[in-house]
């Protein structure tokens, strides 16, 4: 039987309760992963942590919303004095901002897409960069989206704030180059997701890969042996 490829690695996971942050969770759970899983919603991490028990796994379960800045300051001494360091930092969670003409967003609306995609990954980063400077091999993967290469009508909001979150990803690793950290994004393209619903309400789930069926480009990410850093990838690539 092989080896787990993450054993022994602490993984912290944002957007952990449900779609693509869930799946990924199950899947570094049976790759011996130690996790750390962040969402808002008790009830759904809850869920998952049955999920991550049922095959072997352990998670520290951690109810956060992501606007709570100085929550987000809290988190990084917390897990230094439980684990001492990160390996691996997936910054999954996000918002669609809704689909509208860019001028006729709400300042409100516009505000609230780049809090959570890109201002909170920030954040995270900045809490988180110690602890990951910590690990032999420490590891980020912020998920993004392709439509930072069609940049299409009326996804102003999104598109935007996930072409900032692929810049800061950029100048992180160039930060980093003289270091064991490495920094990627990663888009996972097509799935099933509650914020696909939203963004095509008249498409057939069924047409598109489960969550469950994009997490190997997660894993290889995350291995310690992964050496890229700075690049976008993308599951229709692996």
């Amino acid at each position: 039987m092989a080896e787990p490829r993450l054993k022994g690695r602490v993984a912290l996971i944002t957007g952990a309760s449900r779609g693509i942050g869930a799946a990924v969770a199950r899947r570094y759970a049976a790759e011996g992963a130690m996790l750390v899983l962040l969402a808002r919603t008790v009830g759904g991490l809850e869920e998952v942590d049955d999920q991550v028990r049922s095959l072997g796994g352990q998670a520290v379960l951690v109810p956060l919303d992501l606007k709570d800045s100085e929550a987000i300051d809290r988190l990084g001494p917390a897990l230094a004095e439980r684990f001492g360091k990160l390996d691996i930092f997936v910054g999954n969670a996000g918002v669609l901002g809704e689909l509208r003409p860019l001028t006729h967003y709400t300042p409100d609306l516009w505000a609230d897409a780049f809090a959570i995609n890109v201002h909170a990954n920030w954040r995270l980063l900045r809490a988180l960069d110690p602890l990951l400077r910590r690990a032999e091999a420490g590891r980020v993967i912020l998920v993004t989206s392709r439509i930072t290469q069609s940049l299409r009508a009326y996804w102003g909001a999104y598109a935007a704030s996930k072409a900032a979150l692929e810049a800061m990803a950029r100048i992180y690793a160039n930060e980093l180059k003289q270091t064991n950290l490495k920094v990627n994004l990663l888009d996972p393209v097509a799935v099933a997701t509650r914020m696909r619903a939203e963004a095509y309400p008249g498409e057939d789930p069924k047409t598109l890969k489960q969550p469950d069926e994009i997490t190997e480009l997660f894993v290889r990410l995350a291995e310690a042996s992964f050496a890229a850093s700075g690049e976008r990838f993308s599951v229709c690539d692996a």
